[in-house]
């Protein structure tokens, strides 16, 4: 991946692209440094329990995405989290629509554009909901003198909804400017980047620990080495893929003899990568996220759905094994692909063309996204178990930065950009035929 990092700022096109995403990233960073006037920093820090293990875990956790935004009381500090809510929202409504699902079937590019148009609106509403949420919890804790002295409080307020709701649809409109002028996926790349900043402070923050107590030394090293070892395991399973032998007959047309060449189909076994962790995930926390905001003091939800409850690793697989099946049918269409292989003069050796081929490209997309399901449930539940049961002290913070969702983010979004630079590089080194 360095190298391919390296071979693209020779290329002029390619170096603008990727300079331009790091500049963007580096204006994302920023405005997840820059304060909300008017509350106290520390409320914020407290809430998330500043990297220290201590306080809300969802919120931690979504501090741990937006990169500190939400400990820092940052402009950001909602970071992309409405845009992932809009987006599920929207999935969910393609199923229970029919109008939606067409359109983002057969509408093509511009059924992509208004789908993404509604994840916007969504988004805004989200953002809003969300910052009024966060402001009437701390509403103890604003100081309207920021204003002039004597402000009323509620004009305050608004204009905290106001200033977190922008830094919402903001950091939305980063993530679209990534994707269209710069290279990967925006909203990907702002997660990868928040995640890699909290990371890097935590691990700053643990190597201090060791002048004090030598013996977490030995701690840190296991720990690191337990996260080498699941990061090679996330690896090797985002890369696996089952090869369907596909065969074309040869075709006489003309003067020209077409087709008796052999290829195959790959289905992946990870193909959703990702996203049914993040989903599944965003779905169980959302109530503790909304209690948190409206009930502080309340603690019914983690009790009953904690992260270390049997109810929350049951409930988290379910969703996971749904949302992988879910966009396994939406990527992998056996029937579309049966009918591409038939029309091309194709076949798979040794099955029938037309429905059996169908039934065969369905049972095995069945089987591949059921051990793909599998392993985003090992890989969500058992790293967060290992982590805690050898970790020590502020090793905490480490485990909430690398976190399951955190990890696989970080190599699928890390593999995914390497491939789309990849993909640049060909495309302006390929020189065709004619020269």
């Amino acid at each position: 991946m360095f190298k391919t990092i390296a071979n693209a700022f020779k290329v002029k096109d390619v170096r603008r692209k990727l300079l331009l995403t790091l500049l963007l990233l580096l204006i994302y960073r920023i405005g997840c440094w820059i304060p909300l006037p008017g509350i106290d920093l520390s409320i914020f820090q407290d809430l998330t329990g500043n990297g220290e293990g201590s306080g809300n875990d969802f919120l931690a956790l979504l501090s741990a995405v937006s990169g500190g935004a939400l400990a820092n009381g940052a402009l950001l500090a909602l970071g992309v989290s409405p845009y992932i809510t809009a987006s599920i929202i929207i999935q969910l409504m393609t199923i229970a629509i029919p109008s939606l699902e067409k359109l983002s079937k057969e509408g093509g590019e511009e059924g992509r554009k208004k789908i993404n148009y509604i994840t916007r609106w969504i988004a805004l509403v989200l953002s809003l909901a969300q910052g009024i949420g966060i402001i009437v919890a701390l509403g103890d804790y604003i100081n309207p003198d920021v204003l002039w002295v004597g402000a009323p409080a509620w004009l305050m307020g608004v204009c905290l909804v106001i200033l977190l709701t922008a830094g919402g649809m903001f950091t939305v409109w980063l993530g679209e400017r990534i994707t269209d002028l710069g290279i990967g996926n925006g909203m990907s790349l702002l997660i990868f980047v928040g995640i890699l900043s909290t990371a890097m402070s935590a691990i700053i923050t643990s190597i201090t620990h060791i002048g004090t107590d030598i013996d977490y030394l030995w701690n840190l090293i296991i720990l690191v080495v337990a996260l080498l070892l699941v990061f090679t395991f996330i690896v090797l399973m985002d890369l696996a893929e089952r090869r369907i032998p596909v065969q074309y007959a040869k075709q006489i047309k003309g003067r020209k003899m077409y087709g008796g060449q052999s290829t195959y189909i790959p289905v992946r076994v990870n193909g959703s990568g990702v996203l049914p962790i993040i989903f599944a995930t965003a779905l169980v926390t959302f109530p503790q996220l909304i209690s948190s905001i409206f009930w502080p003091d309340s603690n019914w939800y983690s009790e009953i759905l904690g992260t270390d409850s049997w109810a929350y690793v049951i409930l988290l697989s379910l969703f996971i094994l749904f949302f992988a099946y879910f966009y396994a049918q939406i990527s992998f269409n056996p029937e579309d692909i049966s009918k591409r292989i038939q029309q091309n003069g194709g076949f798979i050796p040794g099955i029938r063309a037309g429905k059996p081929t169908t039934e065969y490209l369905k049972r095995i997309s069945h089987r591949i996204t059921l051990f793909g399901a599998i392993f985003l449930a090992i890989i969500a539940l058992v790293p967060g178990f290992v982590f805690k049961a050898i970790s020590i002290g502020s090793a905490d913070s480490i485990i909430t930065a690398f976190s399951a969702t955190g990890l696989m983010i970080i190599v699928s979004v890390a593999l995914e950009f390497d491939k789309r630079l990849d993909a640049q590089l060909m495309m302006r080194s390929y020189k065709g035929f004619l020269k």
